[in-house]
């Protein structure tokens, strides 16, 4: 399956994806090398990240075609409705899956989103506020929350 690396502002990232969609997007630890012609399927998928971290783009509008059970493909697409720039608890989010019982499902699921920033599982918070587990590490949750926050600290001289 087509696969790239690029360069963010967190680290490398991975693509991968085909022309049925892009299957996930993860943020690595490691730097990969990074390559020059991004594959065709690939193409739309870097340009919108990119323009994101730019904070040119708040909206992803991909194919998408994660791997996962029903109850994942449910609750990443709940997660795509979170607004940029807004947040909610692991309780609302179950809420809003009709279902408060289901929180650890819901948790799970959400840490298992193979689609990284573009299914916003970072705008996913504790119900006390707290940052809770990121797959990518709890300085970039914070990172992406505060990119994304519309009221950033401007330089005071």
């Amino acid at each position: 399956m087509p696969t790239c690396y690029i360069e963010t502002p967190l680290g490398h990232a991975k693509i991968v994806g085909d022309d049925d969609g892009i299957s996930s997007v993860s943020i690595l630890d490691s730097k990969e090398e990074l390559v020059e012609v991004i594959p065709e399927a690939l193409l739309d998928c870097v340009t919108q990240l990119k323009a994101y971290f730019n904070n040119e783009l708040q909206h992803f509008d991909l194919k998408l075609n994660p791997e996962g059970t029903d109850f994942q493909k449910k609750v990443w697409n709940q997660l795509k409705t979170i607004p940029y720039g807004k947040t909610i608890s692991y309780l609302e989010l179950s809420k809003q899956m009709g279902d408060v019982k289901a929180i650890r499902a819901v948790a799970g699921a959400n840490g298992k989103n193979p689609l990284w920033i573009i299914v916003p599982c970072h705008r996913v918070i504790g119900s006390d506020g707290s940052l809770t587990g990121y797959a990518g590490g709890l300085h970039r949750k914070q990172w992406l929350l505060n990119h994304e926050n519309e009221y950033k600290q401007q330089t005071l001289f």
